[in-house]
């Protein structure tokens, strides 16, 4: 339950809803939910924004977005990187990092609303998702971009899609444990994930100019649970003078002017995660300039230029702003799914062992 006042003057109950009636306005009688009006979508947006409605107590209409997932999926597991409605507008490539991530927001929607028959009847399609993108991991541990028409796979690898994936897989795992399945198989490939992304940075951006210039490779791997403790907060220090613009929030892009609300919400997320909490409060203060008066967001402000550019207000900044928000103030039981590990794998198993017995080694 949204309280009416915040123990910090962030944002209010009637604000908060108020971004969320935004999203559910704008959501097709589908469960389609736009960019914004009669604009396309992607399906990893479309989860973003269904988290944000689910926050809020729309979850009816939440539950309608993830409903259109299953409607939309592939039978290989993937989805098409853009829809109008129902309509698929490009079959260029299945994205790896799009279909997983179904995973992520029906457990998220879980934690609020406890319909575990909502997960048996979803199910089949987390399974596809998840093995959808696992059928595109290298033998290196990366998981591949994308699968293209005729089984081609574009062999090179993101470092924020595979974040995101390895959060999706982590939210699978726990969908499973919750009807009673086991998935040994893909513990495993989150952990030779997880060695790609902090060992091998070799096994990304081979074929294309390389993404640092992006924010959210800084800081997705701290988001989506990756890195933490001191490494996360290493990491974080590392780019913040590069990325963050004092009283505006985080930059898209290193060498542009141009700061965006979503890449903002979710470094306030990965803050959080790091333990930089005194910055998160900050960064998310910063951020409601950008909030018109319907209650969604523009995408980003040119700082150069002083105006809000492009003249857009997607959904999925208002999903994301919602996430950031209950990461922040704990409205729903789901604000800390992306502030922890919720796994604790093998190696971990075999260190806490070690310890209780009393003999220090490294495994």
């Amino acid at each position: 339950m949204v309280k009416n006042t915040f123990p910090f003057k962030l944002i209010s109950k009637k604000e908060l809803n108020e971004t969320a009636r935004y999203i559910a306005k704008n959501q097709y009688p589908s469960g389609a939910i736009p960019w914004f009006k009669k604009n396309i979508l992607d399906p990893w947006d479309h989860v973003e924004a269904a988290m944000g409605l689910s926050i809020a107590g729309f979850v009816k209409q939440a539950k309608k977005a993830f409903m259109w997932m299953a409607k939309m999926q592939e039978p290989d597991g993937g989805f098409w990187p853009a829809y109008d409605d129902t309509v698929p507008l490009d079959k260029s490539r299945k994205e790896s990092h799009h279909a997983p991530y179904l995973a992520t927001g029906l457990y998220h929607y879980f934690l609020i609303t406890k319909d575990i028959e909502f997960l048996y009847t979803m199910w089949e399609h987390v399974e596809a998702a998840i093995e959808f993108a696992l059928n595109l991991q290298s033998p290196e541990g990366e998981i591949y971009w994308a699968l293209l028409p005729e089984n081609k796979i574009y062999k090179d690898s993101l470092i924020t899609g595979c974040s995101s994936i390895y959060k999706s897989i982590e939210s699978a795992i726990l969908i499973a444990r919750k009807i009673g399945i086991s998935k040994p198989k893909w513990i495993e490939a989150r952990e030779e994930l997880k060695l790609a992304l902090t060992k091998r940075p070799h096994r990304f951006d081979r074929t294309w100019p390389s993404k640092n210039r992006f924010a959210m490779d800084w800081f997705y791997p701290v988001m989506c649970g990756v890195i933490r403790g001191s490494q996360a907060k290493k990491r974080i220090n590392e780019k913040w003078s590069i990325f963050v613009e004092q009283d505006l929030g985080c930059r898209c892009v290193s060498d542009e002017p141009w700061i965006t609300v979503a890449e903002s919400c979710e470094l306030v997320i990965a803050l959080l995660g790091a333990g930089m909490n005194s910055r998160a409060i900050k960064l998310f203060n910063w951020l409601h300039k950008n909030r018109d008066k319907d209650g969604a967001y523009w995408t980003g402000y040119q700082k150069e230029l002083k105006i809000f550019w492009p003249e857009e207000k997607p959904t999925w900044t208002a999903g994301v702003l919602l996430l950031a928000a209950d990461a922040l103030l704990k409205l729903t039981p789901a604000s800390n799914l992306f502030l922890q590990n919720w796994l604790i794998t093998q190696p971990q198993i075999k260190k806490l062992i070690s310890v209780k017995s009393g003999v220090s080694r490294n495994v």
